[in-house]
């Protein structure tokens, strides 16, 4: 079996794969302090002549005060089987963290039009997506009844494994995520919308919200309608719980945690992507810690879900 194909299928196993015995993570934060937070966040607060407790207590008061946003938080959270405080933690850590929560949630709608229309593309130096993703590197990806989750955490593996920092026929890759070097044509990092997601992001959930939702399928040929969605106040929410059920799904499947008693566990993922990933992860370094007769590690939460959990009296006040 080529690398390629073994990672593809040791990936997509994990999605077949049948649920043993899950371990709760109990509420709370596992570090005493918040651990660092990291130097772009404090750069870009600091520019702005805010701070994080600021920025805490607008996003804080928009949730509170804002009734109509309260019942799109939870309409949205009953469709997805998630608690709404799940919407709210990730909407907090990205608000203060990331960028300022915008007081009009009409704006957000302005702007969604806009991008459909911008005539953005997703590309590499020249290179479309959809011819890149068209290399036979990966075929392995393509299995048919994949979720697009499973499709698109293949094709980063397979970016990282031949292509990553790599030259390939001739031209060179970036050393950077496969996200930021095909999908984030602005700059590099860049989030959109009230809940703050990245293009691939929204493409990798795209399936389970059409079958939830309704929204249309995204197509990674359409950009523009790629960040109308998540720009949208309305659609975005969909897309944000469809993430965080996702996150909560592979924890519990691949590494055996049930984590969505953790309102910070379930936000740092949203803050730092690839659960799938993650959860392979932990899943491997706690099979090394059983044969070595030491207890497992439970996952833990970094900066932005210590915040989340740190306030979650406050936060559980607005969405009990």
């Amino acid at each position: 079996m080529s690398p390629f194909a073994a990672i593809a299928a040791a990936l997509l196993l994990t999605f077949a794969m049948p649920v043993g015995a899950v371990s709760l993570v109990p509420p709370g934060n596992r570090n005493a302090e918040q651990p660092a937070v990291p130097g772009g966040s404090t750069a870009r607060t600091k520019a702005t002549r805010s701070s994080f407790d600021a920025k805490y207590e607008k996003i804080r008061a928009l949730l509170a005060g804002n009734k109509d946003l309260q019942e799109k938080i939870r309409t949205a959270a009953r469709a997805y089987g998630i608690r709404p405080i799940h919407i709210a933690g990730a909407l907090v850590g990205e608000h203060t963290y990331n960028v300022d929560a915008l007081d009009r949630l009409q704006t957000y709608y302005v702007k969604a039009m806009s991008y459909m229309n911008s005539g953005v593309a997703f590309a590499y130096a020249g290179e479309p997506i959809e011819d890149f993703l068209a290399r036979p590197q990966f075929g392995v990806c393509d299995v048919d009844g994949a979720s697009d989750t499973a499709l698109w955490s293949c094709r980063e593996r397979v970016f990282d494994a031949a292509f990553r920092g790599r030259a390939v026929e001739g031209r060179s890759y970036p050393a950077n995520r496969f996200g930021a070097v095909f999908f984030q044509p602005f700059y590099a990092g860049q989030t959109f919308g009230l809940g703050q997601l990245n293009p691939l992001t929204a493409l990798s959930v795209s399936d389970i919200v059409h079958r939830v939702s309704g929204y249309p399928e995204l197509d990674m040929r359409e950009a523009g309608e790629v960040y109308a969605a998540i720009m949208d106040p309305d659609k975005t929410l969909a897309y944000m719980a469809a993430v965080i059920r996702s996150s909560i799904e592979a924890y519990r499947d691949i590494a055996g945690f049930d984590i969505s008693g953790n309102p910070g566990l379930v936000a740092t993922l949203y803050n730092v992507g690839d659960p799938v990933g993650r959860a392979r992860a932990l899943k491997a370094d706690n099979e090394r810690n059983r044969a070595a007769g030491r207890a497992p590690r439970l996952p833990e939460e970094n900066y932005y879900g210590w915040l989340v959990n740190d306030r979650i009296e406050d936060l559980s006040a607005i969405f009990p």
